[in-house]
């Protein structure tokens, strides 16, 4: 569980802006997201390679 410990002075916008930091850190959204559906793992290894090839020909 993330915890954001919120300042007397603090605003609520800088402590909401830390809880959206930690949380990115922690990629609890990102599986989050990951596992509203299930993909089949040869789906999601071709979708691997074609993320890596165009990685690859971006920095060429």
């Amino acid at each position: 569980m993330i915890r954001v410990v919120v300042k007397e002075s603090e605003s609520i916008d800088k402590a909401l802006k830390r809880f959206k930091k930690k949380l990115e850190k922690t990629r609890v959204l990102k599986d989050f997201r990951n596992r509203q559906f299930f993909t089949k793992p040869s789906v999601e290894r071709r979708a691997e390679i074609i993320k890596a090839k165009y990685k690859q020909s971006k920095s060429n």
